[in-house]
């Protein structure tokens, strides 16, 4: 393997098309497409501020290496890449991408990050600006997870979510095959659209969640106050410890709960407008 230490580079493309090359304490200054077309990557404590480093490459790790705001769209049309340690300062990473794994990394601006990939691997990460984040992606796992930013996961398929604190208005949007485990969800209008999207031991906090859902599961989980007219024409099955503010028009299934403040059925219901709401006094 070719090393290459403790020196900078910058331009157009100038290691396009690399095999088998390590960097080490290596600065891509700005320019575009620094490594692009390449194969068999390791970069060790780099530093990228140049646009697109990372574009159509096959096999990569990248640890303790950041990435400037000028390294915009850094990774995309690439496949096979692990990322450790690392901190993430440049929006749009991640297009068109196969077979990721992140572990202990940090990204300060995560706009449009995460579109259209398959095979997502997150633990220890944490997310901040990351509206518009997993765009039609799908095959994700995640464990560990911390995110600011609204309109994640829509579109998404096939994704399991472990121990995550997410304040994300609009997440799960037209979503398939989702699963949350031990976590907490703040935001608006949750889940809406989506279909076999389950919960479990999540809190839930935001108005009028999990409306237009089909499939949905719930199996102990608690609400915030501010959680209200929630479950509108969703087909739900759904075991709630405590309070829930209100319900609206479920279409059909079970909600049970500690108490509900409002049940709200109207002419506006959907047929067959048969859920069993219960009350358990707990």
């Amino acid at each position: 393997m070719e090393i290459i230490r403790n020196t900078e580079f910058g331009g157009e493309r100038p290691l396009y098309g690399k095999r088998g090359l390590r960097l080490e304490n290596v600065v891509i200054n700005p320019g575009e497409s620094a490594l692009k077309e390449t194969a068999g990557i390791e970069a060790v404590g780099c530093e990228f501020k140049g646009k697109y480093p990372f574009w159509c490459t096959d096999g990569f790790t990248v640890d303790r290496c950041v990435f400037r705001e000028g390294a915009r769209a850094a990774l995309w049309y690439s496949r096979d890449l692990r990322m450790t340690n690392c901190l993430v300062e440049a929006p749009k990473m991640f297009r068109e991408m196969d077979n990721l794994s992140l572990e202990s990394v940090r990204f300060t601006n995560a706009l449009e990050t995460f579109w259209d990939c398959r095979g997502i691997s997150l633990k220890d990460v944490e997310v901040e600006n990351a509206d518009y984040i997993y765009m039609h992606s799908s095959g994700i796992r995640i464990q560990d997870y911390r995110q600011k930013g609204n309109y994640s996961f829509q579109y998404c398929k096939d994704v399991e979510i472990r121990n995550a604190v997410m304040d994300t208005k609009d997440a799960f949007w037209m979503t398939e095959n989702v699963t949350v485990y031990d976590s907490r969800i703040n935001g608006e209008y949750l889940g809406w659209y989506s279909k076999n999207l389950t919960l479990v031991n999540c809190h839930i906090e935001g108005t009028q969640p999990l409306c237009y859902a089909e499939d949905l599961v719930l199996e102990n989980c608690t609400f915030g106050p501010d959680a209200d007219l929630a479950f509108e024409y969703s087909t739900v099955k759904a075991t709630i410890k405590g309070d829930i503010t209100s319900v609206k028009n479920p279409r059909s299934g079970m909600i049970s709960a500690g108490s509900i403040g409002e049940v709200i059925i109207d002419h506006n219901i959907k047929a067959p407008g048969d859920c069993r709401i219960i009350t358990t006094g707990e």
